[in-house]
């Protein structure tokens, strides 16, 4: 029986706190901030010691092991100390992994990663498979493979769980794009952010598959940089492709060995040009896991989005109300502006990750009547997007946030929350943020 420390005790520490006790090691979790009550139950529940509100470093030295939560830095200051003691820090879904033998569909990318591993979860679903969804979604996948037993997992991963995996394996791993994101972690250093996304395919075979975008610049500029053994799937809307997906007079097209699948784009319950890559990536996993046409064509026409991305709340006086809370970052809210034909009020900011925001210059300019700054330090939108716009407030609340924009709205106009930003300044996270959107939208 080895020792394993957690560090965090949200969801994935609490998680890989409870698959360790399980698998019968001795279990101490420790975070420097406050453990919520639930969480406290769960630890409890299962005879796990733990600390809160700060670290004690005889409690965690004497590991053999560090299951490490994303939301924590390597740069941390407990995270380098047992660097230095070299004592091996994983993430929650390395660790969780070296228990699974079920089938993983992984998939990650800057934008689109739940709402296209749902699309794969409900499709599964509807082929009859009995399959899991994880990660940076749902429940823990270390929760999950202690107390369920399923044949295939959906797993969201994100760059900061890809970041401490080593020996865990896609059986089909998914990279929608690549998009500068979370910078502030990976020091400003591009390269490195995207080395940590193409780490979802390390360890992949020549009976695995690799499905990913042709038309991402980035993922395609480096592809020539990794080893990749596994079966290479692009899927396209600017060219044809021989075996993935493309577009062909409104149609989409996937070709996987000897079988195909064709549906017109208008048939698609998610439209919009990023939601086309995000069914055709689900599509092609569909083809590759031999699921039936007829089940593809059902779970492709019916499925009904994400919370908090791209999400329509209201209508209230003939001005729409969308919730889009999920867009951290610049590109997520290019695809939201992009998606909206009507006049726009914009409620953005938050928590700046380094943020460049010239990709939606032409958009705002060209959409935009009102920008709503939700932030503790709006100074940034102010000196970037003042110009381009005829109004700009700031809120300090989404009650606050919502109260302006609907005593400016026009009929016919959109308020849309697309922050373009963390949420970490003045709610809990995205979904907190969006909930109380959300909610003083149906207080109007």
């Amino acid at each position: 029986m080895s020792k394993i420390v957690v560090l965090g005790g949200g969801e994935s520490g609490i998680g890989a706190a409870i698959l360790a006790k399980v698998k019968g090691h001795e279990v101490f979790l420790s975070d420097c901030n406050m453990i919520s009550n639930q969480a406290k139950e769960q630890l409890t529940k299962y005879s796990i010691i733990f600390e809160e509100g700060g670290h004690n470093r005889e409690n965690l030295m004497d590991a053999q092991l560090v299951v490490k939560s994303p939301g924590i830095p390597d740069t941390a200051p407990i995270v380098e100390e047992l660097t230095e003691a070299q004592i091996p820090i994983i993430s929650e879904i390395e660790f969780a992994g070296s228990y699974d033998k079920s089938k993983k569909i992984c998939v990650t990318g800057s934008n689109g990663k739940t709402t296209t591993a749902s699309i794969i979860y409900f499709l599964l679903k509807n082929a009859g498979l009995n399959v899991g969804l994880a990660g940076n979604i749902g429940e823990s996948y270390a929760y999950q493979v202690a107390t369920c037993n399923y044949d295939y997992y959906v797993l969201e991963i994100s760059s900061f769980q890809l970041d401490g995996m080593y020996d865990f394996k896609a059986d089909i791993a998914v990279l929608l794009n690549i998009t500068p994101d979370h910078l502030d972690r990976y020091g400003n250093d591009m390269e490195k952010y995207i080395k940590a996304k193409f780490r979802i395919t390390q360890n992949m075979s020549g009976e695995d598959c690799f499905i990913f975008c042709a038309d991402d610049q980035i993922s395609i500029s480096h592809l020539n940089k990794i080893v990749l053994h596994a079966k290479q799937l692009p899927f396209s809307q600017q060219k044809e492709v021989e075996e993935g997906a493309y577009i062909k007079e409104e149609k989409m097209h996937v070709q996987y060995s000897n079988s195909e699948y064709q549906m017109f784009l208008n048939e698609l319950s998610l439209q919009g040009k990023h939601n086309i890559y995000n069914s055709m990536a689900a599509a092609i996993t569909g083809k590759v896991l031999n699921i039936e046409n007829d089940v593809l064509r059902e779970s492709l026409t019916t499925f009904k989005g994400v919370e908090h991305r791209l999400e329509k709340v209201l209508k209230v006086k003939d001005v729409l109300y969308i919730n889009d809370s999920k867009a951290t970052n610049v590109n997520s809210t290019w695809y939201a502006l992009e998606s909206i034909t009507t006049p726009i009020i914009w409620i953005a900011g938050g928590t700046d990750k380094g943020n460049n925001y010239e990709p939606l210059f032409e958009m705002v300019r060209e959409k935009v009547d009102t920008i709503i700054c939700l932030g503790k330090d709006n100074s940034k939108l102010h000196s970037t997007f003042g110009t381009m716009v005829e109004n700009i407030y700031d809120a300090s609340s989404a009650q606050e946030a919502v109260e302006i924009a609907y005593k400016l709205s026009k009929k016919g106009d959109t308020v849309l929350l697309s922050p373009a930003c963390a949420s970490f300044d003045l709610f809990k996270n995205y979904e907190d943020r969006g909930n109380q959107f959300k909610e003083a939208v149906k207080n109007l």
